[in-house]
């Protein structure tokens, strides 16, 4: 049987798609590269008094929504977490709920910076865009939240964003891919921290298609499979991929992928490409293995999440593939300091999207500084739009055009799946995927001199 090989996102339900050492009370986050630090500079003499420290009117409020106990709450949970790690990070101390955050016991949690209060609003919406319409109406009409983070779900995450363009404040999406959120559904009020489709499919086929060349690809018949999906087509084609079949579409609650299959098996590529998000990925690669599937074809898929690594790649050691992040890739303070509190106050090491949930945190708190505490919506989205942080990935940009968040990203090689911390891998490289600009025609001319609508390759 071929070995597992790398290329599509696999938003898995099952798996991903789920503090002893902290720096000083007073210590900022490190500006540095993304593998090294910095030589330091001679700070110079101060000629008149410092300034004050940031001082708010009110308390700053933010509503973070997430999937606490719906199909995605595996990612959930690396939000919740990451999400608070990231504040105490940011602000120089723990908060009101104290150094381990449990959402069965508390949905508030609040930090400060010198004398203004940031007070952050929890809330559970199980991935169901009802519910996350319901949560996000109580923060803000009964909260009275000045800034929105979530979710996971990508069509949550649509529901949102109108949400928040209706009421005039910004929203900053973890983890959520779909090339949509910061393309067909952009406003002015929508940010990301967490990639995007298009940023996956430049990282994982600069692995890929230097095994194979002749792709099919099987995704869920929703905006982010179709997102992935041709992100994946016109990646891989630009690096000289052929795919010899069109793309399939299933629906997202299809529990028998034999027919499929059967398609896939009839294509005559050497690979095929799986983007799903879901527990259907279970029954889809039991599907393929009656078919034959994996006996005369490579399975082209990221890296996942720690948890499921384990049994969907047991057979895959040796191989290398694409990878969002892992926490053995970044060497920066930020992400020290990620890995030694979710390991001491946890037990674990960070999984696939703590960086996002903490990425996230530190943008509320650099747009907050900003602004000077000015907590409006036009003054905020203002502050965010272009701009830069050190986070657990390194810097990450907030690109002008069309808000998408500019980050590294990893190619990995697996070479074990048995490590009790996940260390499952060997850093290869890494990437900094620039995408196309998505936005929809009447906002072209925001894009600039951006690629428009793909790179180039389809």
């Amino acid at each position: 049987m071929k070995v597992f090989r790398t290329l599509a996102f696999l938003l898995v339900a099952l798996s991903l798609v789920l503090a002893a050492c902290a720096p000083a009370a007073t210590e900022a986050p490190a500006t540095e590269a993304a593998t090294e630090a910095p030589v330091a500079t001679e700070a110079p003499v101060a000629t008149e008094a410092p300034a004050a420290g940031l001082t708010c009117a009110e308390p700053i409020k933010v509503g973070l929504i997430t999937d606490a106990s719906g199909a995605l709450a595996i990612y959930g949970a690396h939000i919740l977490r990451s999400f608070m790690l990231g504040m105490e990070y940011a602000t120089g101390a723990a908060g009101s709920a104290g150094e381990k955050f449990d959402f069965t016991q508390t949905q508030e949690n609040v930090f400060k910076i010198d004398d203004c209060e940031i007070q952050v609003f929890v809330r559970d919406d199980a991935s169901t865009p009802d519910n996350t319409a319901t949560v996000a109406r109580e923060l803000i009409d009964v909260n009275g939240v000045n800034i929105l983070v979530g979710t996971v779900s990508s069509g949550a995450t649509a529901t949102l964003q109108g949400i928040a363009l209706e009421s005039g404040i910004p929203l900053i999406v973890a983890p959520a891919a779909a090339n949509d959120i910061t393309g067909a559904n952009f406003n002015e009020y929508t940010f990301r921290v967490s990639r995007n489709n298009y940023q996956d499919a430049i990282n994982e086929c600069k692995a890929l298609t230097q095994q194979y060349k002749t792709f099919v690809q099987i995704a869920p018949d929703y905006a982010f499979g179709q997102g992935s999906a041709a992100a994946f087509r016109d990646a891989c084609s630009l690096e000289g991929a052929e795919f010899i079949a069109d793309d399939i579409f299933a629906p997202l609650d299809t529990t028998d992928f034999t027919p499929y299959m059967e398609q896939i098996a009839g294509s005559g590529a050497e690979a095929y490409i799986v983007t799903w998000a879901g527990s259907g990925f279970v029954s889809l690669v039991q599907a393929a293995k009656d078919q034959g599937v994996t006996e005369s074809m490579a399975l082209g898929a990221t890296f996942i999440d720690n948890v499921l690594m384990p049994t969907f790649f047991s057979n895959a050691v040796g191989t290398t593939a694409g990878i969002l992040y892992h926490y053995s890739a970044p060497q920066n303070p930020a992400n020290d300091f990620l890995k030694e509190q979710d390991k001491a106050r946890y037990g674990v090491m960070p999984d696939l999207f703590d960086a996002d949930g903490m990425n996230a945190a530190i943008l509320v708190v650099e747009a907050i500084k900003a602004t000077n505490g000015d907590a409006s919506g036009e003054a905020l989205k203002t502050a965010m739009e272009g701009l830069s942080f050190e986070g657990p990935k390194g810097t990450v940009t907030i690109r002008p055009e069309d808000h998408v968040a500019i980050q590294d990203m990893y190619i990995m090689k697996l070479v074990n799946v048995t490590d009790p911390d996940a260390n499952f891998y060997e850093y290869v490289d890494t990437t900094r995927p620039e995408p196309p600009c998505l936005l929809p025609e009447a906002l072209k001319d925001r894009c600039g001199a951006l690629p428009y609508g793909s790179l180039g390759g389809q």
